[in-house]
C-alpha cells in the first residue's frame, strides 16, 4: 500500500491502494483518509467512463443517519451487486458515465470507516468540518481533479449533511480569498444534489398530509380518527421543533425529535409496506433495510477477504451496511431536526445551484415536504420559483413522461433552484428509475434544461 501525507496537515495521512474491481477497465483509486490519527475514513473513487480532464468531480455520500455508500453497488456506481453477493455486474446507467465520483464512508463508524476510542463524530457540523478535511487531501493527492468543477450529492439524511458540507466548503473559500493559505486549495463548490433528502424541520409535518391525502395513502378516510389524531400532534411538534432551533441543544433537540417521530412518523410505520416506496409490500423484521434483498448482498460481497484484500482494509475490519448505533445516537441528539436549510441562502445568492428530488412513493422522505420547503427557501430566486408551474420532464430519446420539473434560474440552463417529482419512484431513485436518473444528473451537471 502507497502512503501519503499532504506537508499543511502534519497530523493527518491518506493511504491509498489502486483495487482492480467493480470496473476493472476504469481508474480507480481506494484508501483510508487519517484524521489526527483516531478517525479513519474509507473513500472509493472512481474516474469518469466519458472525459475525465473535463467531467466534474461528484462527492456522493448516503444517509441514516448510519448508511454508508452503498449507493455505489446498489444505485449508480459503476457496478451493481448481483448473485446474492457473489459477484458484481457492470452498470450501464451509472453516473460516472459522466463524471468522476467519490463514495464516501461517513461519518466514521460507517461502513468501512472506523474511529479509535474518543474519535467517534459528535453531530453533523463536525462531520461536514472532516469531509473538508478529506477533500483537501484528496485534492492535493490528485491535483488533476482541484480544478473541475465540484459538486456534492447526498441521498436521505444526506438532505442535513449536504447542507453542513457545502457550507463548510464555502465558507473556507471565501476565508481563502482574503488569507490564502499554502497547500489549501479553493474547491470549485458548482452545486448541490439531494435526492430524496430527509426534508428540513419545517416540513416535518408534512409526513401526515402524505399518508392521509397522498398518491399512495395508508388510511382510507383522510378525516378517519388516524389522520385527526396524527393532525393533533403537529402544533406540539412545530413548537418544539422551533425551541430546538432557538436553543440548540441535545436535550431541546432531543426531545423534539423523539416526540415528532414517535407521534408523526412511528404510527404509520406500523403498516407491512415498505416505508421507503409504498407501492412495495415489506414484512422484514429489520425494516428498512432489509426490504431490499440486495442490501444483505453488499455486506456479503464487502466482507468478502479478496474484496477486503483489494480495497485496501484490514482483514479483521467488518462491514455494515447500516450503523444502528450511530443513528439511535444522532437522533437522540436531535440532529435531524436542527435546521440544516438555514445554510443554504448565502450560498445559492452566491451561484451555488440547488437541485432537489423525490421519488413520488417515498413516504419517509417524501415529496411534498420536499417541494413546501424548496418554495420557502429565502433567495434571490425566492419569488420566481413559488410562481414556477411544474412541467413535465422526459428523459432524453423518451416519449415517457418521467416526472414533473419545477425551477427558477434567471439564466438559461438547469436553474439556480430546481425541483423534480420522479413519477415511478421511492426513496432510492437511481434504484427505481437507473435511465432517467442517469438522464437528471446528466443535464443537471451540464446545466442543460431539464424541460
Amino acid at each position: 500500500n502507497e502512503y501519503v501525507s499532504a506537508p499543511f496537515l502534519e497530523t493527518d495521512q491518506l493511504r491509498i491502494v489502486v483495487p482492480k474491481l467493480c470496473e476493472p477497465s476504469v481508474k480507480q483509486y481506494s484508501g483510508y483518509f487519517n484524521i489526527a490519527k483516531d478517525k479513519h475514513m474509507f473513500f472509493w473513487f472512481f474516474e469518469s467512463r466519458g472525459s475525465p480532464s473535463n467531467d466534474p468531480l461528484v462527492l456522493w455520500l448516503n444517509g441514516g443517519p448510519g448508511a454508508s455508500a452503498t449507493g455505489l453497488l446498489f444505485e449508480l456506481g459503476p457496478c451493481s451487486i448481483a448473485s446474492e453477493g457473489r459477484t458484481t455486474t457492470r452498470n450501464p446507467h451509472s453516473w460516472k458515465n459522466h463524471a468522476n465520483i467519490i463514495f464516501l464512508d461517513q461519518p466514521v463508524d460507517v461502513g468501512f470507516s472506523h474511529a479509535d476510542p474518543g474519535g467517534s463524530v459528535k453531530g453533523c457540523a463536525e462531520a461536514a468540518q472532516d469531509v473538508y478535511t478529506f477533500l483537501q487531501m484528496f485534492l492535493e493527492q490528485f491535483p488533476e481533479y482541484a480544478n473541475l468543477p465540484f459538486h456534492v450529492a447526498g441521498e436521505s439524511f444526506g438532505g442535513i449533511y449536504v447542507p453542513n458540507i457545502a457550507s463548510v466548503i464555502w465558507r473556507a473559500n471565501q476565508a481563502l480569498v482574503v488569507s490564502p493559505k499554502p497547500g489549501s486549495t479553493s474547491i470549485n463548490l458548482t452545486s448541490m444534489i439531494l435526492a430524496n433528502g430527509r426534508p428540513p424541520v419545517t416540513t416535518i409535518p408534512s409526513i401526515v398530509d402524505y399518508v392521509c391525502t397522498g398518491p399512495y395513502p395508508l388510511y382510507d378516510d383522510p378525516e378517519g380518527p388516524e389522520c385527526t389524531k396524527l393532525r393533533s400532534s403537529i402544533s406540539t411538534c412545530q413548537r418544539l421543533i422551533k425551541i430546538c432551533n432557538l436553543y440548540t441543544t441535545e436535550l431541546t433537540c432531543g426531545y423534539a425529535s423523539s416526540y415528532c417521530r414517535s407521534r408523526l412518523f412511528e404510527p404509520s410505520m406500523r403498516s407491512d409496506l415498505n416505508w421507503y416506496d409504498l407501492r412495495k409490500k415489506c414484512e422484514a423484521a429489520d425494516r428498512p433495510e432489509h426490504c431490499y434483498e440486495q442490501t444483505p448482498w453488499v455486506e456479503t460481497w464487502m466482507n468478502n477477504p479478496k474484496v477486503k484484500a483489494a480495497l485496501g482494509v484490514d482483514p479483521d475490519r467488518s462491514f455494515r451496511s447500516f450503523n444502528m448505533d450511530m443513528n439511535r445516537e444522532f437522533n437522540t441528539r436531535g440532529e435531524g431536526v436542527r435546521n440544516a436549510a438555514k445554510l443554504l441562502p448565502e450560498l445559492i445568492n452566491d451561484g451555488v445551484r440547488l437541485l432537489v428530488y423525490a421519488g413520488k412513493a417515498d413516504m419517509m422522505a417524501n415529496y411534498m415536504g420536499n417541494e413546501r420547503w424548496v418554495v420557502n427557501l429565502d433567495t434571490k430566486f425566492k419569488s420566481q420559483f413559488s410562481a414556477a408551474e411544474g412541467v413535465p420532464w422526459s428523459p432524453a430519446g423518451s416519449n415517457e413522461v418521467a416526472g414533473e420539473v419545477r425551477s427558477a434560474s434567471g439564466l438559461a440552463g438547469a436553474g439556480g433552484i430546481t425541483f423534480v417529482t420522479v413519477f415511478e419512484a421511492g426513496h432510492m431513485v437511481a434504484h427505481d428509475q437507473p435511465a432517467a436518473a442517469l438522464d437528471l444528473f446528466t443535464r443537471w451537471i451540464r446545466n442543460v434544461p431539464l424541460a
